[in-house]
Order: structure tokens, then C-alpha cells, then sequence
């Protein structure tokens, strides 16, 4: 029995305080899935969901905490009816998200490892068992140090973990597994590569045949039956690859602008889920975090779910000399956990992500700007087949000048067709120089 004590105390200790370190590291994230099992949809209990932030820490910071109590030996009996007491909530919680598949991924490790709702429910039932022989075996766990030595290291483990939770609340998580973290490209996962597994799916036909209902059972070809079809409904079998991005979008009013932004060579990008929350001290960080990056060559957009008589009174209020676009809030919460925060990209590829306190930090070097498109529905002038300005054209002396080309009426396949796809644009005609090489 002692044999099988320690071997569980050292299971259990060291999952707990991994468990817990995993949430530790990113303890709004945490409260971003407590809200989830507090909401409607859940629990029915979205009272609590203003404290989710202030249970997340507690939650993380107990459980870190009786790892290590556990494994040092110090308040046994405590330590063992704490781990009994929270891995029965957990299990209930764990078993209730499954069971009527509420909650996706449980959260219990965080972004490092997802798990599905039976996967979690059985990790809870093993540890509940490892927990009870603990429980039965009380009595064999026995303490690695002295008293005075038992007290030091129980004080500067909770000492630790305070200091670590306001570390990473004050900055960002040490250890990102995001699909936004630093040297991942949004678009690569986003795309679903050629080859890639795909789903396998079961479609449920019900069908009205000489009055009596009848289930047919394809794999998504039509049914040969002769009556009148009811309803259908699809399963998922077993399912196929999935990107790790999958409902990122940067939109306007008018159009999808994903790509488009994603493109760009030398990209700022400022996120806040909800400017109404936003803090007041980052906010007023936007603007010359903006105004240099503006001045470098850098294009800068903000990202947010608010609305747009929110976004137009923060942009006044602030003097920001960028727009905002829609993005979903749950995205911008994934992306970098501080609002607002702060990322640079290039042509998707994310460089720096910094919290608004570490705006500062932000490195902005100076980089050539591309050449802004006005975009109309007239003349589009070139030289040497880049877009200029009439103005710059104009400026032009027939010394300078090797041919001028002039198309007026836009066909299918022309060169104006490559201009408008690239841009985004609709000219009917442009107006090219081809200068004289020296």
C-alpha cells in the first residue's frame, strides 16, 4: 500500500502542478473558457462571469499549490481532501460538458493540449481514482523535510505562482501555443493542405414511402427511393484534417478585406475585442505607436467586434489616424491577450505581438511604403509599368520619353485586367511611359 501511495502522489503531484503551471501561464485564457461553462448555454450561472478572471487565478494558483504540497509532504490530510474535493467538481463539470456536448475542449491544459469532452472526462476519472488510494492511504505520506523547511517551500511556492500570474497578466503568456504566436503565418493556418484527410460523413435521410416513414442511410449520394422526402441530417463519422485558424476574417461593410491586409509586406495591427473595455492607458498608447509606424512606411488597421459608432468615437477621442475593421471577438481574445494589443506582420507572417505595456517595445525600422492605388474608375498612368500619377506623367520631356502607350477601351485579358485583379480597382483605360535608359 505504501509502495502505491507514493506512486500516485508522484503521478498526481506532478499532473497537478503541470496541469495548473499550463493555466498559470495564461490565466485569461482560462477565464475566457470559465465564462463559457458560466454562460446561458452551460451552467446557467453567468452571474459569476465577471469574476472569472479573479476564480481563474485562485483555481490556478490552489492547483499548482497542492501539486507541490503533495509531493513535499506538507498538510497531507488538507492537501489530500483539497485534491479529492476539486477533481469531484472537476469530474462533474468534465462529465456534464460531454455528456450533453456543451464545451468543446475543457481548458485543462490549456492551449498546449486539446482535449475532447471524454478524453477529459477520463483523465478525471483516473486521477479520481489515484486521488481516493491517496485518500484510503493518507497516512504513508510522509514529509520530505523538516517543519521550517516544510513552511519555506510551501510560502515561496505560492510566493511564485502570485508573482508569475501578474507577470503574464501585466505582459503576455511566456509560452504562446497559439496559431498567432511569433514566426506563425495566419494564412499557411488557415489553408487546408492538397492531400489533406478529409472528413467522412453519414447522411440520415427520412422519407415518407406509401405513408410509412422510412430512415435511409448514403454517404451523401441521393437516395434511390420512390416517396417523399421528410428531412435529413449529417454525421460526422470521423473526422478529417482541420487548420488551426479557421474563422479569422478582416472585414469592412462592403468586402471581405482578409487577403487583401494579409498581403502586405509591412503591416501594424491593433486588436481590441471590445473598445468599450478597453484600457483607457492603452488606448492612449495607440496613437504613437500608429503615428511612427505610419511614418516608417508601415500600414496600420485596428481590429475589432464593437460597432462602428464605437470604433468612429474611439478613433475622435484618441486621434487615431487608422480604421478599424470587424473581426470576431472570440478571434481577437485568441490572438494576444491584452486590449488593446499590438502585432506586426509580414505578408501573414507574425513578427512581434506585444501587451499595450509593452507597446515600447515594439521595434518599427524604416521600410519602403508601397505605393498607395487610388482607386477610381478612370485612367490608371504608369511608368515603366509602375503606377504613377497623372501629374508625374505629365511632368515628363520628350527627352525622358522612349514610346507612350495609350489603351482607351479595357479588354478581356489586357495588361488593365492584371492591374484590377492585383488592386482591387475597376480602370477602363491607362496611360503608359517607357522612359529612355541612360
Amino acid at each position: 500500500m505504501k509502495f502505491i501511495v507514493n506512486v500516485s502522489r508522484l503521478l498526481v503531484g506532478a499532473l497537478f502542478i503541470f496541469s495548473g503551471f499550463i493555466k498559470l501561464n495564461d490565466p485569461l485564457g482560462f477565464s475566457y473558457k470559465l465564462q463559457e461553462y458560466f454562460s446561458y448555454d452551460v451552467l446557467n450561472i453567468p452571474f459569476l462571469e465577471p469574476y472569472a478572471l479573479g476564480i481563474s487565478i485562485f483555481v490556478v494558483i490552489f492547483e499548482v499549490v497542492l501539486g507541490i504540497f503533495l509531493l513535499i509532504g506538507y498538510k497531507p490530510k488538507f492537501t489530500v481532501w483539497s485534491l479529492l474535493a476539486m477533481i469531484v467538481f472537476f469530474t462533474f463539470l468534465t462529465f456534464y460538458a460531454a455528456y450533453f456536448d456543451k464545451v468543446k475542449d475543457c481548458g485543462c491544459f490549456g492551449d498546449f493540449l486539446k482535449l475532447t469532452p471524454w478524453e477529459s472526462f477520463t483523465k478525471d476519472v483516473i486521477l479520481l481514482v489515484l486521488i481516493l488510494i491517496l485518500f484510503f492511504g493518507v497516512k504513508h505520506i510522509k514529509p520530505i523535510f523538516g517543519k521550517l523547511g516544510l513552511t519555506v517551500a510551501s510560502l515561496l511556492s505560492f510566493i511564485a505562482c502570485l508573482w508569475f500570474a501578474y507577470h503574464v497578466l501585466m505582459h503576455l503568456p511566456v509560452f504562446d501555443f497559439r496559431a498567432y504566436k511569433i514566426g506563425s503565418n495566419i494564412q499557411d493556418n488557415m489553408t487546408i493542405p492538397e492531400g489533406a484527410k478529409k472528413p467522412v460523413m453519414e447522411w440520415i435521410w427520412l422519407f415518407d414511402v406509401n405513408g410509412e416513414e422510412k430512415e435511409f442511410v448514403t454517404n451523401g449520394s441521393y437516395p434511390t427511393v420512390e416517396g417523399k422526402l421528410i428531412s435529413y441530417e449529417t454525421k460526422v463519422i470521423e473526422k478529417g484534417y482541420e487548420p488551426s485558424i479557421l474563422d479569422f476574417s478582416i472585414e469592412s461593410d462592403d468586402e471581405d478585406l482578409t487577403t487583401q491586409f494579409l498581403e502586405e509586406d509591412h503591416l501594424v495591427m491593433i486588436t481590441s475585442y471590445s473598445l468599450e473595455s478597453a484600457e483607457v492607458d492603452g488606448l492612449k498608447k495607440l496613437k504613437a505607436v500608429s503615428d511612427k509606424a505610419i511614418e516608417n512606411g508601415y500600414t496600420v488597421i485596428g481590429l475589432s467586434a464593437s460597432g462602428n459608432d464605437v470604433k468612429a468615437q474611439i478613433k475622435k477621442d484618441y486621434d487615431l489616424n487608422f480604421d478599424f475593421y470587424l473581426c470576431d471577438e472570440k478571434v481577437l481574445k485568441t490572438i494576444v491577450r491584452s486590449n488593446p494589443g499590438v502585432l506586426v506582420l509580414e505578408k501573414g507572417t507574425v513578427l512581434q505581438k506585444e501587451h499595450w505595456n509593452d507597446i515600447e517595445d515594439i521595434e518599427l525600422p524604416k521600410v519602403e511604403r508601397k505605393q498607395e492605388v487610388i482607386k477610381d474608375d478612370g485612367t490608371v498612368y504608369l511608368i515603366d509599368g509602375e503606377i504613377s500619377t497623372k501629374e508625374e506623367v505629365e511632368a515628363l520631356t520628350k527627352d525622358d520619353i522612349e514610346a507612350m502607350y495609350v489603351l482607351k477601351e479595357r479588354n478581356e485579358g489586357n495588361v488593365l485586367d492584371s492591374i484590377n485583379a492585383a488592386n482591387k480597382t475597376n480602370y477602363t483605360s491607362f496611360v503608359e511611359a517607357v522612359l529612355k535608359k541612360e
